[in-house]
C-alpha cells in the first residue's frame, strides 16, 4: 500500500507549458500516472502529449476532476500556484519551486492550517509510489521498486542515491517521500512516518536527513514513543563548518542541536540504526531486515 499517492491520483501540473513542467508530465505519464490536466493562464485550448490545458484549477478540476496538483512555476509565482490548489480543494500539492522567500512560506503555513490538504515541499523532489506505479515528481524512476520499505528524505539527491541502493539489494519500496531541504516546508518527517507507521504494507523505514533545524530529533522523539517498525538512518552534513549553507537553505548549523552527530546520536537513542557513510545506506537496511526476519 502506499501514502498520499496511488493509482487513482488524478494529478495536473501547473506551469505544464514551461520546458520542465512538460518534461516531467511526460515522465510523470510514461510512468504510469493519471496526468489529467495541465495549468498554465493564457494557453488554454492547448495540449501537451495529449493532456489539455487550462487557464485555471479551478476548470481543471471541473473538466478532469483532478485531486493533486505538481507545481513547476517559478519563485516568484509559486506561493500563489498554492494558494490556487489549496483553494481548489487539492488534497495533495507537491511543489518543486526552489527559492521561494522564507516569509512566503510562513504565509503558505498559514493559509493551509486547517485545510485539508497536504502540501510536499517546496524545494523538493516529490514522491513515488512504485507499487501503485504513481509518480507526482521528478526522480528518475528506474531507481525505485515495488516493495515494503518507506523512504523519507530531506535531500533529493539521497533519495534517488538511497533508493538506488536498496533496488540494488532487491528491497523495494512502497513509497519514497523527499520533502524538502527549505527552513519552511509543507510536510515534517513526523508528518511522514505517521503515515508510514499506520501503513500496514510498509514494514521498515529509511530516513535521510541533513544538517540543520531540529526535523530529525522530532522524528527520533516520534519514533521512540509510537513506531515499532526497524528504522535505520543517515543524516548528511558531517563535515559542514558552523553557520555555513550547504545546498539547501535549511541546512545550516545554528547550535549543537543542529550538526549530524547531534541528530544522529537523537536518532540512536530511539532505537534507530544509523550510519555515517553515504554508501552504506543500503547495507544497513539489508543488515536491518535480515534481523527483522
Amino acid at each position: 500500500m502506499s501514502i498520499l499517492l496511488d493509482r487513482n491520483t488524478r494529478l495536473l501540473v501547473q506551469g505544464i507549458t514551461g520546458a520542465e513542467g512538460s518534461n516531467h508530465a511526460r515522465l510523470c505519464k510514461a510512468y504510469g500516472t493519471q496526468v489529467v490536466a495541465g495549468v498554465t493562464p493564457g494557453r488554454e485550448g492547448q495540449e501537451v502529449d495529449g493532456i489539455p490545458v487550462f487557464n485555471t484549477i479551478d476548470k481543471a478540476v471541473q473538466a478532469t476532476g483532478a485531486n493533486a496538483s505538481i507545481i513547476f512555476v517559478p519563485a516568484p509565482f509559486a506561493t500563489d500556484a498554492i494558494f490556487e490548489a489549496a483553494d481548489a480543494g487539492l488534497g495533495l500539492i507537491v511543489c518543486i519551486t526552489d527559492g521561494i522567500p522564507t516569509w512566503d512560506m510562513v504565509q503558505v503555513r498559514s493559509f493551509l492550517a486547517g485545510k485539508d490538504t497536504v502540501l510536499i515541499g517546496p524545494n523538493c523532489p516529490g514522491l513515488i509510489s512504485p507499487p501503485e506505479r504513481a509518480k507526482a515528481g521528478i526522480m528518475p524512476a528506474d531507481s525505485f521498486l515495488a516493495g515494503r520499505v518507506g523512504l523519507v528524505s530531506r535531500s533529493g539527491t539521497l533519495l534517488y542515491e538511497s533508493a538506488a541502493q536498496l533496488t540494488a539489494r532487491g528491497i523495494g519500496q512502497t513509497t519514497a517521500v523527499g520533502i524538502g531541504g527549505d527552513p519552511i516546508v509543507g510536510t515534517s518527517f513526523v508528518d511522514i512516518l505517521q503515515r508510514f507507521n499506520a501503513d500496514p504494507q510498509t514494514e521498515a523505514l529509511v530516513i535521510i536527513g541533513e544538517i540543520g533545524g531540529a526535523a530529525e530529533q522530532d522524528a527520533a522523539e516520534y519514533i521512540k514513543g509510537h513506531v515499532k517498525k526497524p528504522a535505520c538512518a543517515f543524516v548528511a552534513g558531517a563535515s559542514a563548518p558552523p553557520g555555513r549553507r550547504m545546498g539547501h537553505a535549511g541546512a545550516i548549523i545554528s547550535g549543537n542541536n543542529a550538526t549530524a552527530e547531534s541528530k544522529l546520536r537523537a536518532l540512536e537513542a530511539a532505537g534507530v540504526r544509523t550510519t555515517r557513510n553515504p554508501a552504506e545506506i543500503g547495507l544497513i537496511a539489508e543488515a536491518m531486515l535480515k534481523e527483522k526476519r
